[in-house]
């Protein structure tokens, strides 16, 4: 019995007496192409499935993922022989997420590189809805060296925030809150249930009207979430984050009315030992700054 989820048209099929024995049998009756196994966007209730021969039983839920669309090459940003730094857009997961494998970063860079997967090493991640510079490490030496990279301090990631401050941030400082499990799995919370320690460096670039704040961040730890958990416990929520309190829809001095299709938050810079890549400011982030009424010139203070 099939259902489609609009948001990601994403096929579910309740498999019924008659319809097959195994999960090739259901991905065809459900009339999708078998390539959607090898490409992992076939689950069988939450464990994806990577062979045809996976049994299935009368009542189980099978979710199709949809198929990816093509969009522009992935973006390579610098590489030496044991590190790669690409662009990562907002929108795309750094890694297989649940509706498949082949659309995430590490994938399409493995494909550009016309290399396994298991070559790629992910060292840091961003969110789905976050932007810029992310570093894959080519084998596992050149992992190692990452590793004791950011153990050594030599592993800088300068970003990019625009967020939405209920009252005048200073012009510099250092968020220090520990960071643990929120409300449910997926989030994070300042002192929440086994919390850790953390710490973010934040500069004031630029301001525009009340509330508007354009920030230079970065986080000394890598706790998950850091920058958004951060900015949010600080009073200043990530302008489109909505899950820590941001505003996705904001109101011009003219009376318009601003959306946004992401998480303004982007990684501009990042630098490990021999190599150093930086990603253009993401056109969404500079039109709505330029709209708010903010200074161009805020970028290339960002950037110093």
């Amino acid at each position: 019995m099939p259902t489609r989820s609009a948001k990601k048209r994403e096929k579910l099929w309740v498999v019924r007496a008659g319809d097959g024995k195994t999960v090739g049998d259901i991905v065809k009756c459900a009339g999708e192409d078998s390539k959607a196994i090898e490409e992992g966007r076939v689950f069988v209730g939450k464990q994806r499935v990577a062979r045809a021969d996976v049994p299935v039983e009368v009542g189980s839920e099978i979710r199709i993922g949809p198929p990816t669309e093509q969009g522009e090459p992935v973006k390579i940003l610098a590489r030496t022989e044991g590190l790669i730094a690409v662009e990562k857009r907002a929108g795309m997961p750094t890694v297989p997420d649940h509706v498949g494998t082949s659309h995430s970063l590490v994938a399409l860079v493995a494909e550009e590189l016309k290399r396994p997967v298991s070559d790629l090493r992910v060292t840091s991640r961003l969110d789905r809805e976050v932007s810029g510079v992310v570093i894959f490490a080519l084998g596992e030496a050149a992992e190692k060296k990452l590793i004791e990279a950011r153990n050594a301090g030599n592993y800088q990631r300068r970003y990019l925030a625009l967020a939405w401050a209920e009252h005048r941030l200073p012009d510099e400082g250092v968020w220090g809150g520990s960071i643990g499990l929120g409300h449910d799995a997926r989030h994070r919370a300042v002192d929440g249930p086994e919390a850790k320690p953390a710490a973010t460096k934040f500069r004031v670039v630029g301001r525009a009207g009340a509330h508007a704040t354009l920030l230079v961040v970065e986080p000394i730890t890598g706790r998950t979430h850091q920058i958004r958990v951060h900015a949010s416990h600080a009073g200043a929520p990530l302008v489109g984050d909505r899950d820590y309190g941001g505003p996705t829809r904001l109101t011009l001095e003219n009376g318009g009315v601003l959306a946004t299709s992401r998480i303004e938050l982007h990684a501009l810079r990042v630098s490990v030992p021999d190599l150093t890549a930086e990603a253009p400011v993401p056109a969404e982030m500079d039109e709505i700054w330029k709209s708010l009424g903010g200074d161009p010139s805020a970028w290339e203070k960002a950037r110093a």
